[in-house]
């Protein structure tokens, strides 16, 4: 079974952890055990899968697209890592508490709002210079907004060229974006945005229909800041998709969405985080006993094995139980049961590994890339790294 969002939608040493503070923007205090499961997050291969990118997109403008917890990373995590590199335009989230804890992290450069907001919320967007996502005729509400706050309001405007989900209709859009950028001076069109919805034939129907729209505006003299398509997919399927700016999500962290885009070598990306958990027991199995709930799995021989504090609580998919293995010292082993803190797996004949080994569910390795393991699991690799707890304490190396 492929690991792919397209399947699934068809059927350690390391400086001191972040606190939650960093990732929700709160005062905390985060107390951790040592046994306690972690993220590690590799700087510098953030800084290399940016640089494949521009290469790829010839130097364009990236708008980094940190929403969904960072894709694990933790949204603060990422947008302090990426902020100083040269080739990071600015940030896209979808979650307004997302937007906010980034501003109240320090955060500097441009964010886009590409989630919903309320008339009370907007003032706040706005006086914190976050630019929201628009698609929907909303110009009395921008200029009561922009009244209060005595200065433009910069939005892009998102067009539906037939993902389905938001956006306004591309046939729609034409009259909505003149409405926007002339008839409102509280106002200023700073990008204009589509989705593909990863159909290989229809996502160049797609791309036609917004390119026709956006000269067609142009035509007539309308502004339309930067225009931008690609997301992650689009950077193996589409160059011609480039525009004036990409929009990236899973490939800045180091991870191919479909498993033939890493055969295709237009990038080399290398994974930026890992999932790991120190070793809390260790014991044998007489053949016929059992381990896990409804005794999913049964001993035919005398066999070790060994538990991990780590589950599907902290955003491991259920799902591992099915073929994925976990990485302690050299040797890779099959995981056997999954609870919603714990893992087993079957360690051998011999008690090859003790309490305090330092166990990798996920990382940079061959054989331990997300993309291995969701593809040995039946997982998405989405799965993976968007659903981790953001509970769990981030190193970054």
């Amino acid at each position: 079974m492929k690991s792919s969002r397209r399947t699934l939608l068809k059927a350690g040493l390391a400086l001191p952890a972040l606190t939650l503070e960093s990732v929700v923007g709160g005062p905390a205090v985060q107390r951790n055990s040592s046994f306690d499961p972690w993220v590690e997050i590799h700087a510098a291969h953030l800084r290399h899968n940016v640089r494949e990118i521009q290469q790829r997109i010839h130097s364009r403008p990236i708008l980094a697209v940190i929403k969904n917890n960072g894709y694990g990373l933790g949204i603060v995590t990422a947008a302090r890592l990426l902020e100083p590199l040269e080739g990071i335009a600015g940030f896209a989230v979808v979650k307004l508490q997302e937007a906010i804890a980034l501003r109240d992290a320090g955060i500097r450069k441009p964010v886009l709002l590409m989630g919903p907001f309320e008339e009370k919320e907007l003032e706040e967007v706005a006086a914190r210079n976050i630019m929201p996502m628009v698609y929907t005729p909303m110009g009395s509400v921008l200029d009561r907004v922009s009244g209060k706050l005595r200065k433009p309001i910069p939005i892009h405007v998102c067009v539906d060229t037939g993902i389905g989900r938001v956006g306004v209709p591309y046939r729609d859009a034409p009259s909505l974006i003149r409405e926007l950028a002339l008839r409102r001076t509280s106002v200023r069109i700073e990008g204009v945005m589509m989705t593909f919805t990863e159909d290989p034939d229809f996502d160049l129907v797609q791309l036609d229909r917004f390119r026709s729209l956006c000269r067609q505006m142009e035509r007539e003299g309308i502004a339309l800041g930067k225009k931008h398509a690609a997301s992650s997919y689009a950077l193996f399927q589409h160059p011609e998709a480039f525009l004036d700016m990409v929009r990236p999500g899973m490939a800045i962290y180091g991870i191919y969405p479909e498993a033939e885009f890493r055969a295709m070598k237009v990038m080399e990306l290398r994974p930026a985080l890992s999932l790991k958990a120190r070793v809390i027991y260790v014991k044998q199995l007489q053949k016929g006993e059992s381990a896990g709930y409804n005794r999913v799995y049964k001993a035919r021989e005398n066999v070790w094995v060994a538990t991990l504090p780590v589950g599907h609580a902290d955003g491991l998919p259920r799902t591992v139980v099915k073929g994925a293995h976990v990485r302690i010292g050299t040797d890779l082993y099959p995981i056997v049961a999954i609870s919603a803190s714990h893992t087993i797996v079957e360690i051998g004949p011999e008690p090859r590994v003790k309490i305090g080994d330092v166990a990798v569910l996920f990382d940079w390795q061959e054989g331990s890339r997300p993309e291995d393991v969701a593809a040995s699991s039946g997982s998405s690799v989405y799965d993976l790294t968007m659903h981790l707890s953001p509970l769990l304490p981030r190193r970054i190396l």
